[in-house]
């Protein structure tokens, strides 16, 4: 009975010991990080949107951190290269990724062997921009709105083609999900990047595209095509007077071409929670803010856990998306 009684008291005060153990690390990870510069990596080539984005809140984290960080290009495989330094980097922090909706949510169920899964070998950070994709048709087809394009559509199975920067992209994937919510039939036309198919589409050789708002508003505002919806759930500050395509008339629909950041799984809490409130403060500068809008990125940043969440939720949602539709990049 007393050999029993010191064994539990031993291996209470053993858990105690962890217990401290523990803290005291997340404690000194968190009060000393960083001691050495911080690796940035974007996941495209210098002046994509998600270089843009690195390199506007990079000068104000190396002021807070008082250590550099620095941006590091990785294009290649549609974001998918880069997710997977980051996901194969050592979990200390110091290891930092820009990424989008390709690289985070749906490159997994669009490529055949890649080397990391971003729900498995990535951790959350924050939410960082959204970008809304624009409904645009050449104005000899005869819709005007939403639902008229859907009447169109349906009435017309297989008749209206619409163009894409490539299979699996963001464009294509709204034009599909937009397919799928109305049960409509329409031929996908891809084209080597999004400027080939705006010029198609002004030509008449495909008769919509899901676009980038920076690619479809100069057009929009020569007359040279007309704008329907944003694909967002909420309107764009970027284009206010354009209703989302869920208020047109297809509830639940979004189609978001988000950026986010994020770190190797492992790294302890009190360093994410850091990078969190930081990069959040970096993003929401009023100066930061205003370079992101003229690109056509509005900041949202969010807990770790909320990015999370919706990180999962999108990659469910593309993935049955993509399962639905046939969709392949290989």
């Amino acid at each position: 009975m007393i050999k029993e009684t010191v064994r539990e008291s031993a291996l209470a005060t053993a858990i105690i010991l962890l217990s401290l153990m523990w803290s005291s690390i997340d404690v000194y990870a968190q009060g000393d990080y960083p001691t050495k510069p911080i690796r940035l990596i974007a996941a495209n080539s210098a002046g994509g949107g998600l270089d843009i984005v690195a390199r506007a809140v990079s000068p104000k984290l190396s002021a807070v951190f008082g250590q550099q960080v620095i941006v590091d290009n990785r294009a290649g495989a549609a974001g998918s290269l880069a997710s997977e330094i980051t996901a194969h980097s050592p979990p200390d922090g110091y290891t930092v990724m820009v990424g989008s909706l390709g690289g985070l949510a749906v490159n997994t169920n669009l490529y055949k062997g890649l080397n990391y899964h971003p729900l498995r070998d990535l951790a959350p950070i924050t939410f960082a921009t959204s970008q809304s994709n624009v409904l645009v048709v050449n104005p000899t087809v005869a819709a005007k709105s939403v639902q008229e394009l859907i009447a169109l559509a349906r009435a017309q199975p297989g008749k209206l083609t619409y163009g894409s920067s490539g299979a699996g992209n963001a464009g294509h994937l709204a034009a599909e999900l937009f397919k799928t919510m109305t049960k409509t039939d329409m031929v996908h036309v891809p084209y080597k990047g999004g400027a080939p198919a705006m010029i198609d589409l002004i030509a008449n050789q495909v008769q919509l595209v899901f676009s980038s708002a920076p690619t479809a508003v100069p057009q929009v505002k020569a007359g040279k095509i007309r704008a329907l919806a944003v694909t967002t759930i909420k309107r764009s500050g970027v284009l206010p007077e354009l209703p989302t395509v869920a208020e047109s008339g297809l509830p639940g629909y979004e189609a978001d071409n988000w950026y986010g950041v994020v770190t190797t799984k492992g790294v302890p809490r009190p360093i994410i929670d850091r990078l969190n409130a930081e990069i959040g403060r970096a993003l929401l500068a009023p100066d930061v803010k205003q370079l992101l809008f003229g690109q056509g990125l509005e900041v949202r940043t969010s807990t770790p856990a909320e990015f999370g969440a919706y990180m999962k939720s999108e990659f469910d949602k593309w993935a049955k998306v993509i399962k639905d539709a046939g969709i392949t990049a290989n």
